[in-house]
């Protein structure tokens, strides 16, 4: 398992994972931005408030986005009982 060591918003984190360095490097870019532009328009933070944030923000995009699967998941289950209740459809 390869081991990364990052320097993400001046802290530097080391880890082991299975992921992919793209995909590591995709992550990180991400974060990144997304604290870029946190810090850009919220003014003087602390680092701790910024990165607390940071996940607050992150944690709402996953929650609207496992919302938003969640239905999609719904809608195809009617589709499919429709279907294979109407097979000639």
């Amino acid at each position: 398992m390869p081991r990364y060591t990052l320097n993400l918003f001046g802290l530097e984190i080391s880890f082991k994972t299975d992921a992919e360095s793209d995909r590591i490097e995709a992550a990180q870019a991400f974060l990144e931005k997304k604290y870029r532009e946190l810090t850009e328009t919220a003014g003087d933070l602390s680092k701790e408030k910024a990165l607390t944030f940071l996940l607050l923000s992150l944690a709402d995009d996953y929650l609207v986005g496992v919302g938003k699967l969640e239905r999609l998941e719904g809608k195809i289950g009617e589709i499919l009982e429709k279907t294979s209740q109407d097979p000639g459809r």
